[in-house]
């Protein structure tokens, strides 16, 4: 018996290391020659020799295939990168044999990289009469849901308890880098792939839960040294296996601890609807995690209880059948299901749901049509196991039924459903693309407006035209924040508008704080963030220059973070985002990235180029919006940090008649290193005026901007708004903060079009920014009773009509119907955002 399920275990590891997913990307040893040119910034030219006798030995990433080869290295050699494992908890029981089967199908089905282990909690007793070793990889581990000190009957320990006992106990723990650990109710639908959620060590991934009130309240202050610490998250966890030493047995002591603290069971004080102590587990879980300082990256869209309506573009990675669901009349409920024989009984199944064609029947509404669809996609992955598992235990072949020819289908079928809607989408792009050229005189050049306002006619060669169709490039939104109040707020606003405005791919705050600015910093659960050391006071000169930030986070996160974006698209926090900003829509490739005219640098022009690169007649007088090749952007972040620090430390040229900085004190330096970095690179930017706009300003006829950026003072009549006036005023942690309402659009008269353009532009900038606070102090669980006395209080401090009761319905209904307006069918998204607006809209479990 143990040597066949040796053979089965050793089966299964070759099986998913064939499997690998090719995804899997070099970035790891790219990050690592960016971090050695490092180097030319703090060494001048020697470092630059010494970085290119690296650079001609270096390992090269092989993009097609996902390993490294270098010059030296023999194709034979090749390996994959970043070895990863995924856990699941069970016990010796039927209830969670079925289960095993259906995420083990699923974990195979989606692709999933790296081998799987299962963790089954048993006692000896249990195991004499166990029937369901074959089921799945497994490594066995002593039962402790009757606690052998205590006696406490309590399952759910198991899963701390078999995680350590994992890591103390199999060679496995000691041959990987990155642990995923799910929950045996799950089904995988994509890859779950730590580099690519950006999970970094010491900040682990985890899917949101909002119900575990007792991280702020007497509970975390009972049982952690470090309550600011605990993160409300659970189900899907990604973390680097040093972290998981450090916290594994603390999670076990914790939820021990927990356990024990009867006392404070209560719902009002746990969030347990039962009061009986039953989530102790996930209490253990955030306090153990927040004693060893983990602060989580929380997502809120990638795992999905089937039942609930996800969010519009995003697909999903992870189903969490953990509660009842139900389409039409038809429901599935595992609780039914606790005792069922279905996996040694041949050829039975649970339940058919309805068809996929019955759907458009039952529910009209395409997002909560979507969310049909999943749940039927859950229990048919269930069945399709079962199915599977049947027939290769000998059992005889099933009598032919409707549903069985339907399971054998239904993939090929829904893969040919989104290859349709692809073909869709490229001659919708086709349309665009045709339409664009039309505007612009039926040639195919994109134009762009150059420093000197002349227009560039930059000529597509045929093959470049070609890949203005499909299929899409992925793309990764970034933007830089610090530590404060006054970038919450903007950081709301953009996400806000990030998540209606359609932009594809994932968007990361790129968070600079200090030590101790991290210790009282209230805002960590605002958006996806990757933090960063913060320059500000810069670490080697003592300068004190925020701006620097900017380039510093952008280097520290190509150094840091795998992504498999190829392109990057770079915001400022002051902006908002009206429509998506895209290469293929703007014409970015590899070389030659796009960005907005930022006329001012003069210093492009004059001898502050001549001084700060090799390449003057390169420099491009662009910024704040950015789209860059993701290879380009490796080469070039290095070198935007180090011209930085050059041109901010060359004050004998700061004068307003050199830089264009009407203050002359090299406050734009950043821009600068901008600027000299890439002609330093000879990237030539394809300039356009048709990306970007200041509120305030007349835009030009026939152009919709995509992005509003709002840092400088703008009027609408008597009204204004100036960002730099709200520096210390705290609009994310007090509840109902607003900025003054602007004037309502309806009520803006102008003879001159291009004027009232101007006004409903700007009024919808501020609107904007507004809504999105309103979504997040109702996230916050601001009382709906004070909304009125919250306004009242605003318009009484800025001297400014209150918003109504009444306005804050529409901005609900509002940001309802914008999510409404993006039709999404079943399994056919084009984006992959990495949250959504459950980050404004809600910050509980899907369960309340």
């Amino acid at each position: 018996m143990q040597n066949s399920v040796a053979c089965m275990t050793l089966m299964y590891h070759n099986s998913t290391e064939r499997k690998q997913n090719v995804k899997i990307r070099a970035s790891r040893m790219t990050g690592l020659l960016s971090q050695l040119k490092v180097l030319h910034m703090r060494f001048g030219w020697l470092g630059v020799v010494l970085l290119f006798s690296l650079e001609t030995t270096a390992v090269r990433p092989d993009r097609s295939s996902g390993v490294l080869h270098s010059s030296t290295q023999d194709a034979a050699q090749l390996q994959p990168l970043w070895r990863m494992h995924t856990l699941f908890s069970v016990e010796c029981n039927n209830y969670f044999d079925w289960q095993t089967v259906g995420l083990m199908h699923s974990y195979r089905q989606s692709g999933q990289p790296g081998p799987i282990t299962r963790l089954l909690s048993c006692t000896d007793e249990q195991l004499e009469e166990y029937r369901g070793m074959d089921l799945a990889p497994t490594h066995t581990v002593p039962s402790m849901s009757r606690h052998p000190r205590t006696g406490d009957w309590y399952p759910a320990i198991n899963k701390p308890a078999g995680v350590v006992h994992w890591l103390e106990n199999s060679a496995d723990a000691r041959d990987v880098d990155w642990v995923v650990i799910l929950d045996a109710d799950m089904v995988i639908r994509h890859p779950i792939v730590p580099w690519e959620l950006n999970a970094e060590k010491g900040q682990p991934v985890a899917a949101a839960y909002g119900y575990l009130i007792g991280c702020d309240n007497i509970l975390a202050k009972l049982h952690t040294k470090n309550p600011e610490y605990c993160d409300k998250v659970g189900g899907m966890i990604i973390m680097h296996i040093d972290d998981l030493r450090a916290m594994a047995p603390l999670w076990l002591s914790k939820t021990e601890e927990v356990r024990a603290d009867k006392e404070h069971w209560a719902t009002d004080i746990t969030g347990d609807i039962y009061g009986l102590g039953w989530i102790s587990e996930m209490y253990g879980y955030s306090f153990g995690a927040a004693e060893v300082g983990l602060r989580h990256k929380i997502t809120y869209d990638l795992m999905l209880y089937p039942g609930y309506i996800p969010v519009e573009g995003i697909e999903p990675i992870l189903l969490h059948y953990g509660l009842t669901f139900s389409v039409g009349n038809w429901s599935f409920s595992k609780a039914d299901h606790n005792g069922d024989d279905i996996v040694y009984e041949c050829n039975r199944l649970f339940p058919a749901p309805p068809y996929p064609k019955e759907v458009s029947v039952i529910e009209a509404d395409i997002n909560k049509r979507r969310a049909l669809y999943l749940s039927i996609e859950c229990i048919n992955t269930i069945n399709e196991g079962l199915v599977i598992h049947h027939a290769s235990h000998g059992c005889s072949k099933p009598a032919k039924s409707k549903y069985l020819s339907f399971l054998r289908v239904w993939r090929t079928n829904m893969q040919n459903f989104i290859s349709s809607t692809v073909d869709k989408v490229e001659e919708t792009s086709k349309e665009i693309a045709e339409s664009s050229r039309k505007e612009i005189g039926g040639n195919p050049v994109l134009d762009s407006e150059n420093a000197s306002g002349h227009t560039q006619a930059l000529e597509l060669q045929p093959e470049r035209e070609k890949k203005i169709t499909f299929s899409y490039p992925k793309i990764h939104t970034l933007f830089s924040a610090e530590c404060s109040t006054y970038f919450d707020w903007q950081t709301v606003g953009l996400i806000h508008s990030f998540l209606s405005s359609g932009q594809p791919g994932y968007i990361t705050r790129l968070l600079s704080c200090t030590d101790e600015q991290l210790k009282s910093y209230k805002g960590m659960n605002l958006g996806p963030t990757h933090l960063v050391p913060s320059y500000s006071l810069h670490p080697l000169t003592g300068d004190w220059y925020p701006a620097i930030n900017k380039p510093a986070a952008v280097l520290h996160w190509i150094n840091h973070v795998q992504t498999d974006a190829e392109f990057v698209v770079i915001l400022d926090a002051d902006m908002i985002l009206r429509a998506p900003v895209t290469p293929w829509k703007y014409g970015a490739e590899k070389g030659y990235p796009v960005s907005v005219p930022y006329n001012y640098l003069i210093g492009c022009d004059n001898i502050l180029a001549q001084l700060h690169t090799r390449y003057p007649e390169a420099c491009d007088k662009v910024g704040g919006v950015i789209i860059m090749h993701i290879d380009d952007l490796h080469s070039f972040a290095p070198l935007w940090l180090h011209k930085t620090e050059e041109v901010r430390a060359d004050r004998a040229h700061f004068a307003t008649n050199i830089t264009g900085d009407v203050y002359g004190q090299g406050w734009i330096s950043e821009m600068y290193g901008y600027s000299f970095g890439a002609a330093e690179l000879k990237l030539r930017h394809r300039i356009r005026d048709d990306i970007m706009m200041y509120p305030g300003y007349i835009p030009p006829e026939g152009i919709e901007p995509c992005v509003l950026h709002y840092g400088l003072e703008f009027h609408v009549g008597n009204w204004s708004f100036d960002k730099a006036h709200w520096r210390d005023e705290d609009m994310t942690n007090v509840c109902w903060k607003f900025f003054p309402q602007p004037p309502d659009p309806s009520s803006l008269i102008s003879s001159d079009l291009g004027e009232l353009r101007r006004d409903q532009i700007s009024v919808e900038c501020i609107q904007t920014i507004n809504d999105a606070l309103y979504l997040h102090h109702k996230a916050m669980g601001c009382s709906e009773s004070e909304l009125k006395k919250g306004m009242d209080i605003n318009a009484e401090a800025t001297n400014h009509p209150a918003l109504s009761n009444e306005k804050g319905r529409q901005i609900e209904e509002q940001a309802e119907e914008k999510e409404n307006k993006m039709e999404i069918e079943v399994n056919s998204s084009s984006r992959g955002i990495h949250e959504d607006e459950n980050f404004q809209l809600s910050n509980v479990d899907p369960r309340e």
